[in-house]
């Protein structure tokens, strides 16, 4: 119940205190970036299977809303419920061959499948509009909705971690020959975990799409999925709060050193490679940042 105040406080705080059109702006990609990360924390954080494909879904979730919203007079609310709906559908399919695959595999299998998603939407120019971007959407990702989305999301998710799913994932995670023979169906768990992570990403291109009122195969690519994965590494694997502190610092880094656009990567890298060396276990490591205080006092 604490846990809950303290995320709505803090949304509170986001979307009410003053700010200018740039910190806006800065807040509005700081929340779609943190519902993304916590989307692939869910399956790389608390099952342990790697993903570097998960902007394919954001790219989903942002076409379908656009298409809907642009050429078929779709209001906004429904059109990005429908944009992380239909990630969850490409994650289901997709899920059903590949989640059988361990280790490294199922990665390396991300990769192809990511890309071959944004292929599709590059090429299939007569539906949409291929490398040159859909343009003409309605700027509905205001920064109180962008933060109303984002604490809903994160209370949910803090909640479905503590649930029986949950425990079922963490289970999986550290041990599933021991979870099964405790009685868990581990592809199943897994199978939600994925589903869910594509639901969040799915939700967060949606919102990208209507901050940006343009969208593009390129803005989805493997750079995009990589940088999602490295955040819920330097986050913490198996802490979500961790993986939300992680991705507000990146964003705040790369949007305020933007004036020294060709150096920002290389910032971004020597930030990761500070964080492997002196906390390999990432910021909070499997913790919470709320478990630390608990154990301070």
């Amino acid at each position: 119940m604490k846990r809950n105040i303290i995320l709505i406080i803090i949304g509170l705080a986001l979307a009410l205190w003053p700010m200018g059109g740039y910190q806006e702006g800065i807040v509005i990609l700081m929340c779609i970036n943190c519902i993304a990360a916590m989307g692939v924390s869910i399956l790389t954080g608390f099952t342990g299977i790697f993903t570097l494909g998960h902007a394919a879904y954001m790219a989903l979730g942002a076409y379908t809303t656009a298409i809907l919203t642009v050429r078929y007079g779709v209001h906004w609310l429904p059109a990005i419920i429908a944009g992380g709906l239909m990630a969850v559908l490409i994650a289901w399919l997709i899920g059903l061959p590949t989640l059988k695959l361990t280790g490294d595999y199922y990665a390396i299998a991300s990769i192809g499948l990511g890309e071959a998603i944004r292929l599709i939407l590059e090429n299939w120019q007569s539906f949409t509009r291929g490398a040159r971007g859909f343009p003409g959407i309605d700027p509905y990702t205001t920064r109180h909705f962008a933060v109303f989305i984002f604490i809903l999301l994160a209370v949910m998710t803090f909640n479905f971690l503590d649930s029986r799913l949950g425990r079922e994932l963490r289970a999986s995670r550290d041990d599933s020959i021991a979870a099964s023979l405790m009685g868990f169906n581990t592809p199943a768990t897994r199978m939600k975990a994925l589903t869910l992570s594509a639901f969040f990403c799915g939700i967060a291109g949606s919102l990208l799409g209507g901050y940006m009122s343009f969208i593009q195969p390129s803005m989805f690519d493997m750079m995009k999925s990589t940088e999602l994965t490295a955040v819920v590494v330097f986050g913490g694997l198996g802490s979500m709060s961790g993986t939300i502190l992680g991705s507000a610092a990146i964003t705040l880094i790369m949007e305020y050193f933007r004036d020294i656009s060709q150096y920002r990567m290389l910032i971004y890298g020597l930030l990761l490679v500070i964080i492997m060396v002196f906390r390999p276990e990432g910021l909070l490591g499997s913790r919470e940042i709320w478990d630390l205080f608990r154990r301070r006092k």
